[in-house]
């Protein structure tokens, strides 16, 4: 039995299954971990959520942000991009179906025996690990109530960006969305910065990744990420895992086998067009 941690998959779905077939995964058997945005970029998108959907009980999600925006786009609220090739699953005829599941994915995975965290974008510095988990339990209930576009309508935007247990409403589930799915950058306060995307060597002070920080979950827990490919899963702390390794943008898909820390690597299929790169991602 082997726990295997994948990257971002963004529609890369020849590669995802490549990738499994090269680490012999066997549902059933061995448990399968995923870090969030399954979908957009690349041209599968359909098809790797009707996979992993079949997978059932052997595989643990998180949401990314991309997933959220393909959310809001069923639900009327968000611009259909062409350039997220989602075409082929929203008009697919299990549409409903699959989205209904989507939405009902956790922002958060825990292994309590593993000592393993996994979330898109990280665990931000500000929070222990009971305020974590209620944070996801916060947004999992709306995103999966009748409400859940109201909720999808009012979750885009930067502020608030500091932490503070009294904040409340649309205002909280704003910065908890954004703490797990987009984060890159923390003031040294723990304070998010949602606007720079440089590489770390290259952002500038006093800004520091967020996983660089003092952090209650770290002392205690591994955590897995993705959403960061510009890391290339490369300069993070021990323990500190980042998966997301361009998959979609002509780099490879990752895969972390949990029990020997053994790593394997699925090249892009994908060519970039004219003008596209890595640095636009979000």
């Amino acid at each position: 039995m082997s726990t295997y941690l994948i990257g971002d998959i963004h529609g890369c779905y020849d590669e995802f299954i490549g990738l499994l077939q090269q680490v012999e995964f066997t549902p059933g058997k061995d448990t399968l971990w995923l870090t969030g945005d399954l979908v957009a970029r690349g041209s599968g998108s359909l098809e790797v959520l009707r996979y992993v959907k079949s997978l059932g009980d052997c595989v643990k999600i998180v949401l990314g942000n991309h997933d959220l925006h393909l959310l809001a786009v069923f639900a009327g609220i968000s611009r259909n991009k062409p350039k997220d090739r989602l075409n082929p699953l929203l008009e697919a005829p299990d549409a409903d179906e699959l989205l209904n599941w989507l939405r009902r994915q956790p922002l958060m995975q825990v292994d309590e025996e593993k000592k393993l965290v996994m979330a898109h974008a990280g665990i931000t510095p500000q929070w222990d690990m009971e305020t974590a988990k209620q944070c996801a339990r916060d947004v999992e209930a709306v995103l999966s109530s009748d409400s859940y576009p109201f909720f999808l309508d009012a979750m885009y935007g930067d502020m608030p960006n500091n932490w503070s247990s009294e904040l409340s409403g649309l205002a909280r589930l704003r910065f908890i969305t954004n703490a797990f799915t987009r984060m890159r950058y923390c003031f040294p306060n723990g304070q998010l910065d949602m606007y720079s995307k440089e590489s770390p060597e290259d952002v500038a002070a006093p800004l520091k990744p967020w996983f660089m920080l003092p952090s209650p979950v770290t002392e205690e827990y591994s955590i897995a990420f993705g959403h960061w490919a510009s890391l290339e899963g490369k300069g993070t702390p021990d323990g500190i895992y980042a998966l997301d390794t361009g998959c979609c943008w002509g780099g490879d898909l990752t895969c972390l086998r949990w029990e020997d820390k053994t790593y394997f690597v699925q090249p892009s299929n994908r060519r970039l067009e004219p003008g596209e790169s890595e640095a636009v991602a979000s």
